[in-house]
């Protein structure tokens, strides 16, 4: 059973995950392949916003998508984006990414493939993943500008659309965990941690929220 102190840390955890960062014209949109298509749905609103003129749509599959999106993350979500609208060849699709890592350096590869000349990113990802996204891309492309994007919801109203309250508190204390511990893997630039933010990540891992965990 979820307790209303669970849901008061999570929301501390997500709150901080997220930038606050206000979209604005880059030469390409990255959309960080997950189980979620609202990613997807943002980065075709970035899109139709004239922000981008470029989607990248990256991802395989993880044993949380395997049977969500069969034929891989960055592939359901290029469906949906021609499904609203976008078409083809502003889409470019990268599906072998199986971390947030491979995300960004396959997709900087296809880019490049592709003789797209980028300066800057529209990092679209889910609401509580904004900040490892930011932290990974800044490791690992660092001459790049970034902004982050995402669902603007609050953590009930996400949630709801996910319709699994177990999953998105395991979500929220794996990625809290990763801007712990990657840093010093070399998989991600160092990201502060307030002390309420790693006190309620620390009481939701003592609560048994652990089902995304690394080992570290």
């Amino acid at each position: 059973m979820i307790t209303p102190q669970d849901w008061a840390d999570a929301r501390l955890l997500w709150d901080f995950q997220q930038m606050g960062h206000q979209p604005r014209p880059c030469s390409v949109a990255i959309g960080l392949g997950s189980h979620d298509l609202g990613v997807a749905d943002v980065a075709v609103g970035l899109y139709r916003r004239g922000l981008v003129p470029l989607l990248v749509f990256t991802g395989a599959t993880s044993r949380t998508t395997r049977a969500r999106m069969p034929r891989g993350e960055a592939e359901h979500y290029r469906e949906r984006a021609l499904e609203l609208g976008v078409p083809g060849g502003a889409v470019l699709v990268e599906p072998r990414a199986r971390n947030t890592g491979e995300n960004i350096r396959f997709s900087r590869e296809l880019l490049a493939e592709q003789r797209v000349g980028v300066s800057s990113v529209l990092l679209v990802s889910k609401p509580y993943e904004e900040r490892r996204a930011y932290a990974t891309l800044r490791k690992l492309w660092p001459e790049v500008d970034v902004v982050c994007a995402s669902s603007r919801m609050t953590l009930a109203a996400y949630v709801d659309s996910i319709g699994d309250d177990r999953l998105v508190l395991d979500m929220l204390v794996g990625a809290v965990q990763r801007l712990i511990v990657y840093p010093a893997l070399g998989f991600m630039v160092e990201q502060e941690v307030p002390v309420p933010v790693a006190s309620a990540y620390e009481r939701l891992r003592e609560r048994g929220f652990t089902g995304r965990l690394v080992s570290a």
